[in-house]
């Protein structure tokens, strides 16, 4: 009997994947979000969330501190990636390996060093330490390469016609900047921020090295509640603030979606 191969065949690896790695655990969550102790439908995991104002607060306070650290990364990041973009500054991309490296290396480690040196700068060593400052440190620390990156091969396509374009019609520095420059990376404004947005809420090794388990977020919260919680219903309050997270997920890849579609639909009207 003679095999006839076609390519659609090559597809059933990661079908399987998807199923198995995917589509069984997500279900696993929904199943045990909305269910108590005993396996029976209920709304008790979301009720204990919604009713726990400690858990709200620690999902504020995540939600801030992603918000806080996004527009920092954004800040620090964008004229770095217009420097590295810029062959009049960098000739090579010996200086963009520069930026990448940390990425190389295990965050773990990286946020026990970032945690040494910011004792040896006073930030954790006095009697008042500052943890806030220094989960700040550490988030943007480790999540900056990641703005960078995006940013850097965005800007490698400007079209710098039009950037001359504006400035022959008379437009200052900040004009060109702001009405040009701005638009034209907004793709990898939008793809840096979803980047650092989302994985600051579920943290949970850098805060909890840095401050000492001072302060909390939402990824550290989701663990104490699946492994060091004693109560019965542990796994299933869990699951429903990892499936608040999924929610979270969600809802940023359907406004990057949305946005690039109107950019798409913005850039044919032009042309």
């Amino acid at each position: 009997m003679r095999f006839n191969f076609q390519r659609k065949y090559l597809a059933i690896p990661y079908i399987i994947f998807l199923i198995g790695f995917i589509v069984l655990p997500l279900a696993v969550v929904f199943f045990y979000a909305f269910t108590d102790s005993q396996g029976q439908p209920s709304w008790d995991a979301a009720l204990s969330f919604f009713n726990n104002p400690q858990r709200i607060t620690i999902l504020i306070n995540s939600i801030w501190y992603a918000i806080l650290n996004t527009v920092l990364c954004l800040l620090i990041g964008y004229p770095i990636a217009m420097i590295l973009a810029n062959k009049k500054y960098n000739k090579n991309t010996i200086i963009v390996l520069l930026f990448v490296m940390p990425m190389w290396i295990n965050f773990v480690i990286r946020t026990w060093a970032t945690k040494d040196l910011l004792y040896w700068l006073g930030v954790t060593a006095n009697e008042n330490p500052n943890y806030p400052l220094a989960v700040t440190i550490g988030l943007v620390y480790n999540f900056l390469p990641f703005v960078i990156l995006p940013l850097y091969t965005t800007m490698l396509k400007l079209d710098k016609s039009q950037i001359e374009a504006a400035q022959d019609l008379g437009a200052t520095p900040f004009q060109t900047f702001y009405k040009v420059i701005i638009p034209m990376t907004m793709p990898g404004i939008v793809a840096a921020a979803t980047m650092v947005f989302m994985p600051t809420i579920s943290s949970q090794v850098i805060p909890t090295i840095l401050s000492e388990k001072k302060v909390i977020l939402f990824g550290e919260a989701i663990y104490n509640a699946y492994f060091r919680s004693s109560t019965p219903d542990a796994v299933n309050i869990g699951s429903f603030m990892s499936l608040i997270m999924l929610v979270f997920i969600a809802l940023t890849l359907y406004l990057t979606r949305k946005f690039n579609k109107r950019e798409e639909q913005a850039r044919k009207h032009l042309w």
